[in-house]
């Protein structure tokens, strides 16, 4: 039975979270991510925009509590395979984006991939899987306000604790709901941890129902889900820019999400608008409405097929500083592929084809 959901994300709230934890621990992180960005944007003129692909090495923790929740190697696989074709703009949707704005819509050149070695070293399919007493996780703050712990994070608390946050990307799986001063604001699909922020909580927490490709979620069963909380995990605000100074009625004035070529929204689009949407609008949003279809909104998963050129530049420039610890190549490769390369490494640069020419030896590979 397919359980009505709405589009959520726990992001901005949890970075409201995190900043009455830290206090000004909090704020120098987000001002050093802002600041790696305006260094980087300034450069943007002078580099080139083919900038080589990266691979993001992932874990999925599935964290679960009956056998519904416990999902299947191929629905994580499939997760994997949305998020490469949304960041490289592989995705099948991709022309429905107007042609107001097709210019600006790139491919971030960035992929993922199932680590090949756990922190040890040893060979992994990067699929961790741990049965739960608990029925539902609670992500929010009790009567008094006193914030929940993240109990998902954490093997004793029935939960899973992460592998490496400076060189994996941890991707719980889980059902959770939202709770506010102890009300319970229903399903939350996800939310991400901003860069630069506690690395013993880092990572992105997934409703199980919302993972990869189900066909049985009508609104949210592509998977971009996911896709959104990586853009947090990667630097991105809301398209709306989260009224990044927490005042909730200057919707249309406060911070934006500091990139140029989004247009400016007061707050979230939802379901399924129709270009040119102009319902969520600002005085300078311009003629051809708000950017609904990009991943960093909240309409539902069919009308979100978007990154923009400024978008892919600030992901990058966080994987160039607060993130670039992620971007190991040796725990994509499995023990027996290392060897394998350190033996292919020894030889000469060219051999014998064995019929009338060398061949240089990366074309073998």
């Amino acid at each position: 039975m397919n359980q009505e959901l709405h589009r959520g994300c726990g992001f901005d709230q949890y970075r409201k979270d995190l900043l009455s934890i830290d206090g000004e621990r909090f704020k120098a992180n987000v001002r050093k991510v802002e600041q790696d960005w305006l260094e980087y944007a300034s450069t943007l003129s002078r580099v080139s925009i083919e900038q080589p692909v990266v691979t993001i090495p992932v874990v999925v923790h599935i964290v679960y509590n009956n056998e519904t929740q416990n999902l299947s190697d191929s629905r994580i696989y499939s997760q994997i395979e949305i998020l490469n074709n949304d960041f490289r703009r592989k995705n099948a949707d991709k022309d429905k984006v107007p042609a107001v704005w097709k210019d600006i819509a790139v491919d971030a050149r960035i992929e993922f991939m199932l680590a090949r070695r756990d922190p040890e070293g040893k060979p992994t399919d990067a699929i961790t899987r741990t049965q739960t007493d608990i029925e539902q996780f609670v992500y929010g703050t009790d009567q008094v306000g006193r914030r929940y712990p993240q109990k998902i994070k954490s093997t004793d608390q029935g939960g899973k604790d992460p592998w490496d946050t400076t060189r994996y990307l941890n991707l719980w799986v889980c059902n959770i709901r939202e709770e506010r001063d102890g009300v319970s604001r229903g399903q939350l699909l996800g939310y991400a941890q901003f860069p630069g922020l506690r690395p013993e909580t880092d990572g992105i927490v997934i409703y199980y129902d919302v993972l990869g490709k189900n066909e049985n979620q009508s609104e949210f069963g592509l998977g971009r889900t996911t896709t959104h909380e990586v853009g947090h995990y990667l630097g991105l605000y809301h398209i709306w820019g989260d009224n990044s100074d927490f005042d909730e009625n200057n919707l249309c004035s406060t911070g934006g999400d500091n990139i140029q070529d989004t247009p400016n929204q007061s707050t979230a689009n939802r379901e399924k608008p129709t270009f040119p949407s102009r319902d969520k609008s600002c005085p300078d949003t311009g003629s051809n409405g708000t950017m609904f279809m990009n991943y960093m909104d909240y309409t539902d998963d069919d009308s979100m097929y978007m990154f923009t050129l400024g978008q892919a530049a600030r992901m990058r420039s966080v994987l160039s500083n607060s993130r670039s610890t992620l971007l190991q190549p040796n725990v994509l490769r499995c023990p027996k592929e290392e060897s394998h390369l350190e033996n292919i490494r020894k030889l000469p640069p060219k051999l014998y084809n064995g019929i009338d020419s060398d061949v240089g030896i990366e074309n073998l590979l």
